[in-house]
């Protein structure tokens, strides 16, 4: 295992203490609604940070690509320098933990992970495309558990974007090379799966806001037990029944004035509200948008300086510096 020291390009600071990192100008770093933090990561800049809600950084670290983070309990952040290695990180940039992914039988198959998550446990769950299949890992890196992926059309870089353990045990993962989302209970098996649709449209290859397809980045489970799903190049974001109804849908075109594109994570709130992170749709629209049910904008993020128009990866922050919920 790689366990080179990474660099931090800053110290982190909290609330109570001075930034060390000058913010990005205000031509380009500007929020609508209420000053909010948050931890993005953009792969164009090869830049993960924690910028607050001037826009000035108070974390930042060069790395990358990314498609997954996580701001864990004790303010450390696991997040991936590469396709290969996932790091814990603490705010004076020392690497806590690392793993990499070309173990455990990957020395020689070609293996992308897109998808992680600290488990409350203490192990780390880790979606392997490539090898396609699910794994937990511990301290050590040794496997305490692992799960084999259904996959259609399996390819590395495609098997899986986001996956995440539910409260329940089982595994909701974002297909997108098959484009669906399916939920596998801890000994694999599909227990629900959703075919996300094309809606009578021909696929057009690619990320921008004139592709179009079912290259699912996401999957949230609702607390109603209605499954939230961002459909990448799908340009839309649909809140799917376990009877696979669409109840709600926001369509690349819904919002005025904003065009949505790579539509990757989402971060559903207490409240009903959604932020949908909004990646590959040009300096003209936000990477982050906060909407209401009634497709009402209420909080945009954009900043084209720190971050770019390649921006997978984001969490929106409270005021105590946890997810914002």
């Amino acid at each position: 295992m790689n366990c080179k020291p990474l660099l931090t390009l800053a110290v982190f600071a909290t609330c109570c203490y001075p930034v060390s990192v000058p913010a990005a100008s205000p031509e380009t770093a500007t929020q609508t609604g209420p000053k909010r933090s948050l931890l993005a990561a953009d792969d164009g800049k090869r830049t993960i940070a924690l910028v607050d809600g001037d826009g000035k950084v108070q974390w930042k670290h060069s790395a990358g690509p990314f498609h997954d983070t996580q701001l864990l309990p004790n303010g450390n952040i696991l997040f991936q320098t590469n396709y290969q290695s996932i790091v814990e990180m603490d705010r004076d940039g020392k690497t806590i933990w690392q793993y990499n992914a070309k173990s455990n039988g990957n020395q020689k198959r070609p293996v992308e992970v897109h998808a992680f998550q600290r488990l409350p446990n203490g192990l780390t769950m880790i979606a392997e495309s490539g090898p396609g299949r699910i794994i937990e890992v511990d301290r050590d890196g040794k496997i305490q558990h692992q799960i084999r992926l259904k996959l259609d059309h399996p390819n590395p870089h495609r098997d899986t974007r986001l996956a995440r353990k539910l409260d329940n045990g089982n595994y909701l993962v974002a297909h997108e090379g098959d484009g669906a989302v399916r939920e596998y209970d801890p000994s694999g098996k599909v227990v629900w799966d959703y075919a996300v649709p094309l809606f009578g449209k021909q696929p057009k290859g690619g990320h921008a806001v004139e592709a179009f397809g079912n290259s699912v980045f996401s999957a949230v489970r609702l607390a109603n037990g209605n499954t939230l799903i961002g459909t990448g190049n799908g340009h839309s974001v649909l809140e799917v029944t376990p009877a696979k109804e669409i109840v709600w849908k926001l369509e690349q075109n819904d919002l005025p004035g904003i065009q949505l594109a790579w539509v990757t994570t989402l971060q559903p709130l207490a409240n009903g509200n959604i932020i949908v992170g909004n990646c590959h749709a040009g300096a003209k629209n936000p990477q982050l948008i906060e909407v209401t049910r009634d497709k009402k904008v209420v909080w945009t993020f954009r900043d084209f300086a720190l971050f770019g128009d390649a921006t997978p990866v984001a969490i929106v922050l409270d005021d105590q510096g946890q997810p914002l919920k």
